[in-house]
């Protein structure tokens, strides 16, 4: 099982991450991202922006467990991150949290149809 804090502060130290909603939308609708970080408590416009155009540009989106504050100091900033944009991964493992969350959807399908 990856570390997901680990997996974005390596992400944030060895790679190239953008922060903020404005930046992970603009990704979202380019197509210039290979992951977004949403946190738990963005505005649901924010979100459903990010998780619609990330959709269409077919860049994965995946939800981050706590809120902001908690996301912000995994990054290693002072301040809130409500969505991090993760451009190039570096060193980080921070893209199998993808594989990670399409593992777990199917699991919650199979067992939905049970």
């Amino acid at each position: 099982m990856i570390d997901v804090d680990k997996a974005i502060a390596a992400a944030v130290k060895t790679g190239k991450v953008v922060f903020g909603a404005t930046e992970a939308i603009r990704s979202a609708k380019t197509g210039k991202a290979r992951l977004i970080v949403v946190a738990s408590n963005s505005p649901s416009h924010i979100r459903e922006s990010i998780e619609s155009h990330g959709k269409l540009s077919e860049v994965p989106v995946v939800s981050y467990r706590s809120n902001s504050v908690d996301l912000g100091m995994v990054c290693g900033k002072k301040f809130a991150v409500t969505a991090l944009t993760v451009k190039e991964p570096g060193d980080s493992e921070v893209l199998k949290l993808v594989e990670t969350a399409e593992d777990e959807s199917e699991t919650a399908e199979e067992e939905a149809e049970a």
